[in-house]
């Protein structure tokens, strides 16, 4: 969710170097592309419903109803929603027991768009608590691990729950440090969203250039280079790409 549309598809094509093209939604909404492939929503509706500007995962679900009645009954918050749109389609903003938040959409959704796969996000994290717990709220919510057509595999790996979609993994629930009550966004309870970019220091610098600004180091893994970053209105989001790639 972003305050001006314009203003958010200049700086994210200018860091991770998306295209754009009009959603079904509405003006207010674009679909952000690479290579033809979808990436990201972004919507211009920060200021109208009167919430934080910010990157927010998105889960289908068959019913909404059914889902909202499921994470009030899991002591979750409902903030806006179900909203119904002209063209199809209803979701909610919602938080999960530790304020985490997250939405819930029943619709169709187009086959291309997925977490994990080539220029798509390549993962969701959430940061919490206890991974534990939140992945029994998520499963009873969103019907992970149900054994159901389409649906995702849970598992515990290297101390995190892994959330994994035929076979690749697309979510993953890390268990604390955060602060319920922190001042900053970035060490409470919430899910952050990996994007991926060919090449780390020029993303970054092309983020600082246009008003946003890191707010953490540079991490490694094996395979993996990523910070967290802000973008102009404060939007928390992660870049990530190859060792391989970076090093090219």
């Amino acid at each position: 969710m972003a305050r001006d549309l314009t203003t958010a598809q200049r700086f994210y094509r200018a860091v991770a170097g998306w295209a754009f093209r009009p959603a079904r939604l509405g003006e207010a909404f674009s679909v952000a592309e690479m290579d033809g492939v979808p990436v990201a929503g972004i919507g211009a509706l920060a200021a109208d419903l009167g919430v934080a500007v910010a990157w927010t995962p998105y889960f289908a679900v068959d019913d909404a109803d059914v889902a909202v009645d499921r994470i009030r009954e899991r002591t979750g918050t409902i903030a806006v929603g179900p909203v119904s749109f002209a063209t199809g389609g209803r979701a909610a903003l919602v938080a999960d027991p530790d304020g985490a938040v997250f939405g819930i959409w029943e619709g169709a959704v187009s086959p291309h768009w997925r977490v994990g796969r080539g220029r798509a996000p390549a993962w969701l994290e959430l940061r919490t608590r206890n991974a534990f717990d939140a992945a029994i709220f998520y499963g009873a919510v969103l019907e992970w691990a149900s054994g159901r057509t389409g649906c995702c595999e849970v598992s515990y790996e290297e101390d995190q729950v892994v959330l994994r979609q035929g076979g690749e993994p697309v979510a993953r629930l890390n268990s604390g440090p955060v602060e319920l009550a922190s001042y900053s966004p970035h060490t409470r309870p919430r899910w952050h969203v990996h994007f991926r970019v060919p090449r780390l220091k020029p993303a970054v610098e092309a983020a600082v250039s246009m008003g946003g600004r890191p707010v953490s180091d540079v991490t490694s893994n094996a395979s993996e280079r990523w910070v967290a970053l802000r973008d102009p209105d404060g939007a928390l989001f992660t870049l990530t790409t190859s060792l391989a790639a970076d090093a090219g």
